[in-house]
């Protein structure tokens, strides 16, 4: 039996009724939470840009559109993908080499159950596969220090939960992640270097073709049976050998993800915590700060803090905002928050932010390193000009999985990010239908999204 078909079968064994109380809540929050960002995205740039795309190609109008609108499945998934990733404000998963957004996989998922008529245990199944699936690869095959994305293990995930949404059998699943797992290898210089827009939309543009993918596999055509283990397969040419007994496999890594409390690179998130707590306790005015210093893990070093993933001192857009620590600590200690607002361009180029970002010196420590993924280290150092010297030191942050956020917490995530999208009384329908998700079909689910209403652009 090849790889893939042991893949296959794990997908089509996986059962609701193998989730555990936790999971599921777990899978609900980070649902509401998605959501959250899908609906505080509706009014950015790029992302009416994919939406007059979208309007103007058509296609069977058979999928939801979050806001309005409907569309073919696979530009369904596109763009409600697109909504939940742009602000870089969903879940995150820390591998020892990798990082994901698990949540980036909801879009496709829910167009794939809209269209075969699931219902919302099917769904939260489906999402507990991709989770699953995307996770363990995380963990066992990295491919970022070969120049790989993180989108490379999530078209293997996107295509088992799109498979398991629309009942395919182990054949045609199987054949749905090979051709997948072949087709969608991406560059890591999406998130090197100056940022683009294709940092927000390159796990979007993966759902697209792999649900495009999988409705192939689908009808019948078949993919590479050996494209993990085969000759110039996955394994030869981008990940190295590894080994995962699919058949012991069960759906809990859900648990292990976690829920951003900032909008703000994952990797930042307790160094954001650390700095509001000291200005909070010692009541610091910024313009006293002389220096800032944080010490911390190589992983968030390399990507945010100036290291192998390019200098984090040129900030001139969202996308390099939102992947520089040094804007990122600034931003929280002028504005005591970490929100989309303050990623808009005219805040970016304010005086105060650009000069107090320089302030900011990033250094990666052996020690600290050795302590992720399991823990979130950070060792702060906020230097007065009156030669004061404060200091903090965070091991996780709310929201890591050692100290998981609440329902009711994301609850206020969710409110704050949509309501300037939504009415009182459709956030409450949305919180409702999420928490007893088991009991609506994807379909009634999705009409909910349908209500949602992106602003009249200002001419």
């Amino acid at each position: 039996m090849t790889y893939v078909e042991q893949l296959a079968k794990f997908v089509v064994r996986a059962s609701y009724d193998d989730l555990s109380e936790q999971a599921r809540q777990q899978l609900k929050i980070r649902i509401l939470d998605a959501l959250g960002c899908a609906f505080g995205a509706l009014n950015s740039g790029p992302l009416r840009i994919i939406r007059a795309q979208i309007d103007d190609f058509g296609g069977n109008g058979t999928c939801t559109l979050i806001g309005g609108g409907r569309t073919a499945p696979d530009r369904a998934a596109f763009y409600n993908s697109a909504l939940v990733r742009y602000l870089d404000f969903n879940d995150g998963y820390l591998a020892k080499g990798e990082t994901c957004h698990p949540s980036d996989n909801l879009g496709a998922l829910l167009a794939a159950c809209e269209y075969a008529n699931r219902t919302g245990k099917d769904l939260l199944t489906a999402l507990a596969v991709a989770y699953q699936v995307q996770c363990r690869l995380s963990d066992v095959a990295p491919v970022r220090a070969k120049g790989f994305d993180h989108t490379t293990q999530g078209s293997f995930a996107l295509a088992a939960g799109v498979a398991k949404a629309l009942g395919l059998n182990p054949s045609k699943t199987a054949n749905a992640i090979a051709i997948a797992g072949t087709a969608f290898n991406a560059l890591r210089v999406t998130r090197t270097g100056a940022l683009s827009n294709w940092k927000g939309l390159a796990y979007p543009n993966t759902a697209f073709g792999v649900t495009h993918a999988a409705f192939l596999a689908m009808r019948g055509i078949t993919g590479p049976g050996e494209v993990f283990e085969g000759n110039k397969g996955f394994m030869e040419t981008i990940s190295g050998p590894f080994e995962l007994d699919w058949s012991k496999e069960d759906l809990e890594r859900v648990n292990m993800t976690i829920v951003k409390r900032y909008n703000a690179e994952v990797h930042s998130q307790s160094s954001v915590e650390g700095v509001m707590e000291l200005k909070q306790e010692h009541h610091i005015v910024t313009s006293d700060i002389q220096r800032i210093e944080i010490e911390i893990f190589d992983v968030a070093y390399n990507i945010i803090g100036g290291g192998e993933e390019g200098e984090k001192v040129t900030v001139r857009s969202k996308e390099e905002a939102d992947h520089s620590l040094p804007y990122i600590v600034a931003a929280a200690l002028l504005d005591d928050q970490v929100m989309p607002v303050q990623y808009l361009p005219e805040r970016i180029r304010r005086k105060d932010i650009q000069t107090l970002l320089r302030k900011v010196h990033i250094h990666p420590v052996e020690v600290l390193s050795q302590r992720f993924p399991a823990e979130m280290p950070c060792h702060i150092r906020i230097t007065l000009k009156n030669g004061q010297v404060l200091t903090k030191e965070k091991r996780d942050y709310e929201g890591f999985h050692t100290r998981p956020m609440q329902w009711e917490t994301v609850v206020r995530k969710f409110e704050q990010l949509s309501q300037d999208y939504t009415s009182g009384s459709l956030q409450s329908e949305v919180e409702e239908a999420v928490f007893h998700l088991e009991s609506v079909r994807a379909r009634e689910f999705s009409a909910l999204l349908e209500k949602v209403r992106i602003p009249v652009q200002e001419v």
